[in-house]
């Protein structure tokens, strides 16, 4: 271990483990190895000198270990396929970005890393960060400490170990707020290692779920009856065992295998979580992830700030609107192509003058999934699904109000359904680099007169939400088929981007 003194804490020591100097690496895989050594010693370290300190050893010490980091520096702007969205830096300097959790990542940096590597021909440097590993981050998933800290030592314990530091836990880097000027390090990779810790334990918060089961394809709805009809899909799948999946996750981890009549693993909550999410799963995570987020576009922004640090390949939008036009019928589709923002959750990170486009291979994955499992085709497909603008809004009872102003807004924007989630999904993809799209189904036409009730919205979910359901199933199975390259736009990056996706 390694003595030095801290002076934010005079009277006590710091020790840290003895780490080595940073390491050349032209290959990823024994890159991502070194990264995962330095983090298990410096987790390891952190959680056995706090059992010590509970178990009553004096506290005569303070424990710090740090992240681990990747480095890359270049002095020759690269010749890279322009075709490529990401795997490259944008010019000569020095680059960087700290790591955690690389067991659950091994796979994303072992292709962010390589593709590195294999555009610029230099090797990549690993080493130990100057930021601290803290203490609440560096427990294992799922461990829990019972009773009062406080009770058992004789100091906070923010003199002994690090503590979450917000400062090192936003989104500058995504927002491109951060400090571009020359000689200055620039970030490799969209999130710092204490933002990606944070969201991983937001997640596991929300949805009951750790993070390690999320898959790379996501729905997101606001209604259980779709989480139902995907459970009951996901059952009948796995039976069928023809389509790769290997696993259904529930909240609590509650793990069912392939072929299995009961879980294997985990335990239902006593209630389910805010999100509740459920995974049916495939090797390299590959499978489905399907997320209720409920109703509004704060829960959607939450939800989408903590998934995209997991990188999905794609993320929908499945639910329901208000259709707004006298042509539709209860049950059409709505396929947004742009969005009206007035949810104002985003205003700060994403103004609402930031256009957010449509992505070319996503809709036309939903379109044809539409084809598919409907059975109607080129202009007879325009009987039931309108492709057009979505409104999202952030006041659920808006029929409430004069309709003067919203109408002529919504008459303006052309809009053809109207919700409160969508277009927060969708700013936030962009914003985040993750691919997106939105299918969403009539309920209700209140400017005309047609508001869903009981038995109407009865009779409606129970022929509906399948059909919805298996559509948008169809799509991200399409998109799984395509080259991650092509599906990562480069709609979604900007002037000066980070090489990671």
């Amino acid at each position: 271990m390694r003595r030095e003194f801290d002076l934010s804490t005079a009277d006590l020591p710091v020790i840290t483990p003895e780490y080595d100097s940073p390491r050349l690496y032209s290959d990823a895989s024994e890159a991502v190895a070194e990264l995962r050594r330095i983090y298990d010693m410096g987790t390891n370290f952190l959680r056995k000198r706090f059992d010590a300190m509970m178990a009553g050893e004096p506290i005569t010490e303070r424990y710090r270990a740090f992240y681990p980091e990747v480095r890359f520096t270049t002095t020759s702007y690269a010749n890279v396929d322009s075709r490529l969205a990401y795997g490259h830096v944008t010019g000569p300097g020095e680059y960087f970005t700290t790591i955690t959790r690389p067991d659950l990542f091994v796979n994303y940096l072992t292709r962010q890393i390589g593709l590195l590597i294999a555009n610029h021909n230099v090797p990549v440097s690993v080493g130990v960060s100057q930021t601290p590993i803290p203490l609440h981050f560096a427990f294992a998933e799922g461990q829990h400490v019972e009773g009062s800290i406080q009770e058992r030592i004789s100091r906070p314990l923010r003199d002994v170990f690090d503590a979450p530091d917000l400062s090192q836990t936003d989104d500058r880097i995504a927002n491109g707020e951060y400090d571009e000027n020359p000689g200055i390090p620039q970030p490799l990779a969209p999130f710092t290692a204490p933002r990606v810790d944070y969201s991983l334990h937001r997640l596991a918060h929300y949805t009951a779920t750790s993070p390690a089961h999320f898959q790379n394809y996501v729905l997101f709805t606001n209604y259980q009856f779709y989480i139902d009809e995907f459970v009951r899909y996901a059952r009948t799948t796995l039976n069928d065992g023809d389509k790769g999946y290997t696993a259904l996750v529930e909240p609590g981890n509650v793990v069912t295998h392939a072929g299995d009549v009961e879980p294997s693993s985990g335990k239902a909550p006593a209630r389910l979580p805010q999100m509740p999410a459920y995974h049916l799963v495939r090797p390299d995570n590959s499978g489905i992830t399907m997320v209720n987020i409920g109703v509004g576009p704060s829960n959607a922004k939450t939800i989408t700030d903590h998934v995209a640090v997991l990188r999905p390949h794609t993320w929908l939008m499945l639910g329901h609107c208000a259709g707004l036009r006298n042509s539709q019928s209860l049950g059409d589709y709505v396929l947004a192509h742009a969005y009206v923002r007035e949810d104002s959750v985003l205003d700060d990170d994403l103004p609402v003058w930031v256009p957010i486009p449509a992505l070319a291979e996503v809709q036309i994955a939903l379109e044809q999934a539409v084809a598919k499992v409907t059975g109607l085709a080129g202009y007879d497909l325009k009987k039931i699904m309108r492709t057009g603008t979505v409104a999202t809004i952030d006041n659920r009872n808006w029929e409430l109000r004069d309709q003067s102003g919203p109408v002529q807004r919504l008459s303006q924007s052309r809009a053809v359904g109207l919700d409160m989630e969508s277009a927060t999904i969708a700013a936030n993809g962009f914003r985040f680099r993750v691919p997106y799209g939105t299918l969403l189904c009539v309920s209700d036409k209140p400017l005309h007169g047609e508001l869903k009730l009981p038995g109407m919205a009865t009779e409606f979910y129970n022929r509906q939400v399948s059909q919805h359901l298996n559509i948008g199933i169809k799509a991200l199975e399409k998109l799984r088929d395509m080259p991650s390259e092509r599906l990562h736009s480069r709609k979604l990056r900007s002037f000066n981007e980070t090489a990671f996706q």
